[in-house]
């Protein structure tokens, strides 16, 4: 490892770019809110005005989704039918609204721990930051 790897891999913590973007803020500072809307990551940071339009989130966010939620609700699903045996349209309905509800409470959260990785990693545009 040479010394500006070793500079590179202490100056973004990669652990707290992820808990920044768990928590949706800036993945430099932590405070600004890196969300415009649902989905809409801001060009900038309104705190720090660090550049995060950068991002190449596309596809990742809904993916690591889909598997989180499909891991959890998977193995509830069968305890739930195997242990109440409620009626097929009863347990259609609560855990489709329960995936609904998971999947929209995680999506933005993953689309900014993707943005948060990337910026920690210095990936597509973020390393010319000086």
């Amino acid at each position: 490892m040479t010394d500006q790897t070793a500079m590179m891999e202490d100056d973004r913590p990669v652990g707290q770019a992820l808990r920044r973007g768990w928590r949706c803020r800036c993945p430099n500072c932590g405070k600004g809110a890196m969300l415009q809307g649902y989905l809409t990551v801001r060009d900038s940071c309104p705190s720090c005005h660090e550049e995060l339009s950068h991002h190449r989130a596309d596809d990742g966010p809904a993916y690591l989704t889909i598997l989180i939620v499909g891991h959890l609700l998977a193995p509830l699903i069968l305890w739930a039918f195997v242990t109440y045996r409620p009626e097929p349209l009863v347990l259609a309905s609560i855990f489709s609204l329960g995936t609904v509800a998971l999947s929209l409470f995680l999506l933005p959260r993953m689309k900014c721990m993707v943005v948060a990785m990337q910026w920690s990693r210095r990936m597509h545009g973020f390393a010319n930051r000086d």
